[in-house]
């Protein structure tokens, strides 16, 4: 079966593709991307909007094969395009300037026929059958339709539905829940969430402004226990798409986020939580995109005793982040980190994490990354069977200095490392923390790149006691090619132990 969904429209759509699935015409959503590398620390306002450009994405359930047809309305006939994850092995046929291609069923993926500009997303979801009805009263249920909504308070036993067609202009915030649930294959919307400014803050290379303003997440959990997310299409997060805060028993699949330019506007990013699992998702992000944190906290006072709290509320214990399973996921970065332990590190230990079975399709900064820039001893956490595909020229991320300035890539040959772990102090992410932590037994496995560059990685401690060690990376393949130990661009920085090549 096939099911497309139905689009409500929010704005007029920009008419760039014509999209038949089965010989059926598919209505088309937008959202709004980062065009060009382009960040800065908090300047005291919002990013830029020319620094961004409209994407459309396609959504709908199959279970079947699918044929596809791609026209261009706004430019010339198509002449080749690009489908990603290139694992897919789907290769376009052009005929009369028209793209055609079969996929096997659900399968999130792109169509690039001009590079990472102009894209197309298509979100072919599983069937799936909640079993929701609206009557019930512990059910939120908003159907097709546009809803202002503002700030969704979830609490014991809610679930949160929202239907196919139904567009959900909202937050979404629990506090100390149990046994709550976000559902549904609509469009859960932040376009409309905006910074609260509090005082006016110097922009030129601003160190200091990022307390000046209050920003919401769009959806924020904290100390909730059995929490499922499942289905949604997030938009336009003005910060984090989602925080879980020291919670238990998580899961979130099949869940597509695209539209991610504002500042900050990160993927998945998780703060001293337990039992998490991030199942067949998309996540197109401007900041990074699946993080796993210890707590942070930035705010003008005494940052450790407020962290003391955070981590023993209501008596409970949280100083910990373990067990973490993210797999089966497509990310395209446009500008931070892929996967990703850190940078804060306020936990006692962060452990048992693995990423595998991801396809990174498009990114700018280092892929498999374990930045531990406070105490946290970071260890046992697996990267394997990841694919990374880098584009031939990928333009480098650069930072604004003033609201004046434009993006102009200076760095030839660019490559971000494809995988980091680092100890370090850092001025504003570790608050002045004097502690430190380690980072051990990390193991890089069965990853497969297509570059036109050697693969880079890149290790260093902090001081003798608190070092990187015990890291193996094995099984490597660049363009299908299995590396020797000599293949590598390993730099080695102080305080290393037992890093192992092997081939």
């Amino acid at each position: 079966m096939f099911k497309i969904y139905p689009v409500t429209e929010t704005t007029p759509p920009p008419a760039d593709y014509a999209v038949k699935i089965n010989g059926q015409p598919v209505p088309l959503n937008f959202a709004r991307v980062s065009k060009e590398p382009y960040n800065r620390r908090w300047p005291g306002h919002q990013r830029q909007l020319d620094q961004s450009e409209e994407a459309a994405f396609v959504s709908l359930a199959a279970d079947e094969p699918l044929t596809i047809e791609v026209a261009s309305l706004r430019h010339k006939p198509l002449a080749h395009a690009v489908v990603r994850p290139l694992s897919l092995g789907v290769k376009p046929e052009m005929r009369d300037g028209v793209a055609h291609f079969t996929i096997p069923g659900n399968a999130y993926f792109t169509f690039e026929p001009d590079g990472r500009h102009n894209a197309l997303h298509f979100f072919i979801d599983p069937p799936a059958d909640y079993g929701i009805s609206p009557d019930d009263p512990s059910v939120i249920y908003y159907g097709r339709g546009i809803h202002e909504v503002g700030m969704i308070d979830l609490k014991d036993g809610q679930t949160l539905f929202i239907d196919e067609g139904a567009v959900v202009f909202a937050c979404i915030r629990a506090f100390d829940a149990k046994n709550i649930r976000i559902l549904g294959r609509g469009i859960l919307d932040n376009s409309h969430n905006r910074e609260t400014i509090h005082f006016e803050a110097n922009e030129e290379h601003n160190n200091a402004a990022v307390n000046n303003a209050t920003r919401l997440h769009t959806i924020q959990l904290e100390y909730c226990t059995n929490v499922v997310i499942d289905g949604i299409t997030i938009r336009d997060s003005l910060v984090y798409n989602i925080r879980p805060i020291g919670c238990r028993n998580i899961s979130i699949s099949n869940v597509k986020i695209i539209g991610c330019w504002r500042y900050n506007s990160d993927g998945i990013d998780m703060h001293n939580c337990e039992n998490v699992l991030i199942d067949h998702c998309f996540l197109r992000t401007f900041d990074d995109a699946v993080c796993v944190k210890g707590f942070d906290c930035y705010y003008e006072g005494d940052v450790e005793a407020a962290v003391q709290t955070a981590m023993h509320y209501k008596g409970g214990n949280y100083e910990n982040f373990r067990h973490v399973l993210v797999r089966d996921c497509v990310i395209w970065n446009d500008w931070g980190k892929s996967l990703e332990i850190g940078a804060e590190t306020r936990a006692e230990e962060i452990c048992h994490v693995r990423f595998e079975n991801c396809q990174i399709i498009h990114a700018l900064g280092v892929i498999m990354d374990c930045c531990n820039v406070d105490y946290a001893r970071v260890h046992d956490i697996i990267w394997s069977n990841i694919d990374i595909e880098f584009d031939d020229v990928i333009p480098p991320p650069a930072i604004q200095g003033s609201d004046a300035e434009t993006y102009k890539p200076v760095i030839r040959d660019y490559q971000p490392a494809v995988g980091c772990s680092i100890v370090q102090f850092h001025p504003e992410y570790s608050a002045g923390g004097g502690r430190r932590g380690i980072n051990e037994n990390l193991i890089f496995e069965n990853i497969r790149l297509i570059s036109n560059k050697r693969p880079r990685f890149y290790f260093c401690g902090f001081d003798a006691k608190h070092p990187t060690r015990n890291v193996i990376i094995r099984n490597f393949q660049l363009n299908g090619r299995k590396l020797r130990k000599g293949d590598y661009d390993l730099q080695l920085g102080e305080f290393c132990e037992n890093i192992q090549a092997e081939e």
